[in-house]
């Protein structure tokens, strides 16, 4: 391909090399390496000037090394007069921190709460400036508070995603590849294009040639949150579905209950889900799915983090079979669960950089009846 470049990023070389394998061409030369106060040094060893550049980093492993040493290679492209600088991100980094506040038990709030104090209305006081002073000082000094000063004001969050989105465009990133993220509203932060891919295609061919009888499974959300990813894939492949809710006491010290919204006595179960951190939350629905009847129960997960306790959790765990992709585990990485298998994800990525080299439509990669092999 002509005026094409791609460069790959410390996080994730052996997804860069199947990209670059698929489009026919050899990965950018370039020279990463680090300081002994541990600065991050890029070094680009070849011309990107009026080219096409794409550079693959995921948000995997060393999350704030890696996206940095990301920043600094997009810079490098754009002071080399790169024509256009493309981000291929896999596991878009920060995209889990929500922009709202939380409640206490976990669960987000339904509405913003005001950014004023929850006081009484003001009332129109004609009173001059130096009476209503005098009166706050009496107050004050009597140790009394008005309700308006009672009042609580809002609780503000450090707005991670719009930093990192602002980071990448002022760096000079032109564009965005990223795939699954964890909220799709993510993409509103960016001043640039952003293609969200989906892995759902290459699950769909998993569960067809990797699962047996999968018509008579049924497929899972393990939250609310995934019911949307889940629903789609049951209804391509004319399955029946099935939803973990997690019910919230009103009493705080009571534990949430998971209630299982389906029936899953007597069949396999296919728990769907974007991302697995400590597994935390796909080992408890697979333990539910178990005491509930489940046969066998596969999990299909787009983007492995597995940090902390993850792999003895899902080795200790009722799950029979997990499938991940490999935007951030490499299929060559040594994993101690024998039950965890790895499906590649480079084809979409590979075939939606050379749809957009040469200006095509990227539709196709959302179709899952026209799946790339």
């Amino acid at each position: 391909m002509r005026n094409l470049v791609v460069f790959g990023g410390s996080s994730h070389p052996e997804l860069t090399d199947l990209i670059c394998r698929r489009l026919g061409i050899s990965a950018g030369k370039t020279k990463l390496q680090k300081f002994s106060n541990n600065e991050t040094s890029v070094e680009l060893n070849e011309s990107v000037r009026e080219r096409d550049v794409y550079i693959i980093q995921s948000g995997c492993g060393h999350v704030n090394d890696n996206l940095i040493e990301l920043l600094i290679m997009v810079n490098a492209c754009k002071i080399a007069s790169a024509k256009r600088i493309t981000c291929v991100i896999p596991y878009f980094p920060y995209s889990r921190q929500a922009d709202v506040p939380y409640k206490a038990s976990g669960a987000p709030l339904a509405r913003l709460p005001p950014a004023t104090p929850q006081g009484e209305p003001p009332q129109q006081n004609t009173e001059d400036l130096s009476q209503q002073l005098l009166k706050k000082l009496t107050l004050a000094a009597a140790g009394q508070e008005t309700n308006k000063e009672k009042a609580p004001y809002r609780e503000w969050v450090a707005r991670s995603g719009t930093l990192i989105a602002d980071l990448l465009t002022c760096a000079g990133a032109d564009h965005i590849i990223t795939m699954d993220l964890h909220d799709a509203q993510f993409q509103g932060f960016f001043d640039c294009p952003v293609d969200n891919l989906r892995s759902l295609p290459l699950m769909i061919k998993y569960i067809r040639h990797q699962i047996p009888n999968y018509e008579n499974a049924v497929i899972v959300s393990p939250d609310a949150g995934g019911a949307k990813r889940a629903t789609s894939i049951a209804e391509k492949l004319c399955m029946d579905f099935a939803l973990i809710h997690k019910e919230r006491r009103q009493v705080r010290s009571e534990k949430a209950e998971l209630i299982l919204v389906g029936d899953v006595r007597g069949k396999d179960c296919i728990l769907v889900d974007d991302i697995a951190d400590t597994s935390f939350t796909i080992t408890k629905a697979a333990a539910l799915l178990r005491k509930k009847g489940a046969l066998k129960i596969y999990a299909l997960v787009t983007h492995a983090i597995l940090s902390a306790g993850a792999i003895e959790n899902i080795e200790r765990s009722t799950i029979d079979e997990m499938a991940v992709s490999n935007s951030v585990v490499s299929q060559n990485q040594r994993i101690t669960s024998k039950k965890i298998k790895v499906f590649d994800v480079a084809p979409i990525f590979s075939e939606a950089i050379r749809r957009i080299h040469f200006g095509e439509s990227l539709s196709m990669l959302f179709d899952p009846n026209h799946a790339i092999v």
